[in-house]
């Protein structure tokens, strides 16, 4: 249908790139018994695409298409007739292009989950056709694997899904299991990811996850979210407090309110998030919808003790509008049975903070729809499900409201879920301490 006319969708790099991938990875498949025109247009086809993405590969914006584009022109000179110096062009841009891309701690540079998924879907099985070729990988290719498999235990919960961050959907999670399989990693996951810029915080069956990193790079940012200092935790096989995520194969309308402030489980301060997303044409056309003006700096620095595990991080997305810095401080300790939490706003320089309008801080808890929650006699907010651990939510200086909330990366779409609230003034409260505890307590249902 498309193949003499070099335009529109099916014609895109990345696409291009996913297609030539496909082709040849189940060629013996497609071609097992087809009869010689069909053989020869195929392979014509083939190398039409592949001299157009060799073209285009260098002129691709920066990113996992790119990256895909040189993973596929590898394979082609793997796979097809070429002279031995295709091969080795093609294998230098591989290795360069690796060498950018994935981080000393195996995240790639967009800190998106599921850029580290999708590359080691395609690495793995170009590290298998270079050796049946006889041919030597790229030291590149070699070390990418081996830093992308534990970042992807890194980013995983123990239902095997992927922690919502940065573009982060649903999880096929036997495409995870498929890959962890070459995974020869002894012993639990890497608790820390400083260039990626996350935390993990593990004990007891319980896992934290948190985003702790700056932006990525605007050119890389057209799935970033705004969601700095924002967690997510599970319990077991359970998702409790978690992001909304994206609607992977929904709407693109909807992408925008999934990449806000407020669909993460972090604070927000006068209901605006801690970047903003450009709207420009001319950018739009290149880039997609780069994230822009988000924290230029964000600590952190871990505060690991005896019998418990936790971090303390700081951002300063909200500096240049209303003047504030967001402090958070997490630790899980008890065998996993408690996480603490502290959210602090303060001025740089620890100026006083005035009642100016612009103080109004709203610090969310996205739960997860499968999760009831309930309010015991006691007026606490339980989280709660059948056959799974049981969670009460405290907070000491504010009382918790319950609002409505949507999680946009169900398997099956979008779906209708609540959150817990403290909503307060930063000028009349400037830190907040909030406690969630495994335990096992009956409930009533909590009003909204």
């Amino acid at each position: 249908i498309h193949g003499s006319n070099i335009s529109g969708v099916a014609w895109e790099p990345g696409t291009t790139a996913k297609r030539v991938i496909a082709w040849l990875q189940h060629s013996s498949v497609v071609l097992q018994g087809a009869e010689f025109p069909f053989y020869r247009a195929f392979l014509k086809s083939l190398a039409m695409q592949i001299r157009y993405l060799r073209a285009m590969a260098r002129e691709m914006p920066d990113g996992k298409d790119r990256l895909r584009a040189r993973i596929a022109l590898a394979f082609a000179a793997l796979s097809l007739p070429a002279p031995p110096s295709a091969l080795r062009g093609a294998t230098r841009n591989l290795a360069e292009e690796l060498d950018r891309q994935i981080l000393p701690d195996g995240g790639h540079i967009s800190r998106n989950p599921m850029a580290v998924l999708e590359t080691l879907a395609d690495l793995l099985p170009l590290r298998q056709t270079y050796a049946n070729q006889a041919e030597t990988p790229p030291a590149a290719l070699m070390g990418a694997i081996d830093r992308m498999l534990p970042a992807l235990r890194f980013f995983r919960h123990q239902d095997g899904s992927l922690a919502r961050f940065n573009g982060m959907g649903a999880t096929i999670h036997d495409r995870i299991a498929t890959i962890l399989r070459h995974d020869d990693t002894a012993g639990a996951p890497l608790l820390h990811a400083p260039h990626s810029g996350y935390e993990r915080l593990s004990m007891g069956g319980v896992t934290v996850i948190a985003d702790t990193g700056p932006p990525p790079p605007i050119d890389v940012s057209n799935a970033a979210h705004a969601g700095c200092l924002a967690f997510e935790l599970s319990s077991g096989r359970r998702h409790y407090v978690v992001n909304a995520g994206v609607d992977t194969y929904g709407a693109a309308e909807f992408r925008p309110l999934a990449r806000a402030t407020a669909a993460h489980s972090t604070a927000t301060i006068n209901d605006t998030s801690s970047a903003r997303f450009s709207h420009s044409l001319r950018v739009n056309d290149l880039l997609g919808t780069p994230l822009i003006g988000g924290p230029q700096h964000v600590l952190c620095k871990r505060t690991d003790q005896q019998g418990s595990q936790g971090f303390l991080a700081r951002h300063d997305g909200y500096v240049a509008r209303f003047g504030f810095l967001h402090e958070r401080e997490l630790k899980l300790s008890t065998n996993g049975n408690v996480l603490a939490g502290r959210d602090r706003l303060l001025r740089p320089g620890g100026a006083a903070i005035r009642s100016n309008g612009r103080d109004f801080v709203t610090v969310r808890f996205h739960i997860h729809p499968d999760i009831s929650l309930l309010q015991d006699e006691h007026g606490r907010l339980v989280l709660t499900a059948e056959q799974a651990d049981t969670w009460v939510f405290t907070c000491t200086e504010v009382a918790p409201e319950v609002e409505e909330s949507i999680y946009f990366a169900g398997l099956g779409g979008p779906r209708r879920s609540r959150q817990i609230v403290l909503a307060f003034k930063a000028s009349e409260i400037s830190e907040v301490h909030w406690q969630l505890t495994r335990t096992a307590i009956a409930g009533h249902p909590a009003k909204s």
